[in-house]
């Protein structure tokens, strides 16, 4: 109850958008005459399947932007590799700073068409955010916990699990939640390459002039975005430890 109690307010106020925004959805959806080619596009079992293919391609683009940021910013925080952590960083800013559709047009060149090419491409778009937010959030543990607890016979790597990646956790699942938000929005790219998602409905709507599959690709991506940013939240808050909470 006590956890309960020092959750911000807006991470109650967050889901009663996406409630809200949900429901009017639904009754808009409910309440419109579509065309043929609308109805086969928004057809529950056709839009479930459009959703699902989102999330999965978003989730596994995430799964492999931690799996190589984490430890790549751990590796970085460390004495011998320090010097190089700059201009990795860089290298990664190169990737959030070009644009996703170029990014993904030059991958498609290399690797053709399709779903490995969409997450090779927000792999590279989205790994500054959680490498970036794991160097600042090792480097910010104070120096004296780290060297008492090497002073009471902590190893290396049993100080880095035991002290200072708890107290990294709150930046480095920061970054997690926003690449996943970037990764969200992003994916909807990777209709141009054959990798299905939400963006058919809003490539769809664009290039047939149909504004209500425009609206609701466009409306699903941001509830999408908004729930997992809420879920994040409500993880960073029970990892965070109490003494940070």
């Amino acid at each position: 109850m006590k956890r309960l109690r020092r959750i911000p307010t807006d991470v109650w106020f967050e889901p009663l958008i996406i409630i809200v925004v949900l429901v009017g959805y639904i009754i808009w959806y409910r309440s419109t005459t579509f065309s043929t080619t609308e109805q086969a596009s928004l057809a529950w079992s056709t839009l479930r399947s459009t959703i699902l293919d989102h999330i999965e391609l978003t989730l596994i683009s995430t799964a492999w932007v931690v799996v190589i940021a984490i430890p790549l910013g751990i590796l970085l925080t460390r004495e011998k590799a320090r010097r190089v952590s700059p201009f990795v960083v860089n290298i990664a800013n190169i990737g959030q700073a070009a644009p996703a559709v170029g990014l993904i047009v030059l991958f498609t060149f290399w690797l053709g068409t399709g779903f490995r090419t969409a997450v090779l491409g927000l792999v590279v778009y989205a790994i500054l955010p959680i490498l970036q937010n794991t160097i600042i959030g090792l480097r910010q543990v104070d120096q004296r916990t780290i060297e008492a607890s090497r002073g009471i016979g902590y190893s290396g790597l049993r100080t880095l699990v035991q002290v200072e990646l708890p107290l990294a956790v709150p930046v480095i699942l920061n970054g997690v939640r926003t690449a996943l938000v970037i990764l969200v929005g992003t994916a909807t790219l990777s209709t141009f390459i054959g990798a299905p998602s939400l963006g058919t409905l809003i490539t769809t709507g664009v290039t047939l002039f149909l504004p209500k599959l425009l609206v609701s690709g466009a409306i699903l991506v941001g509830l999408l975005a908004m729930t997992i940013d809420w879920l994040g939240r409500l993880v960073e808050l029970v990892a965070t430890p109490r003494g940070l909470a």
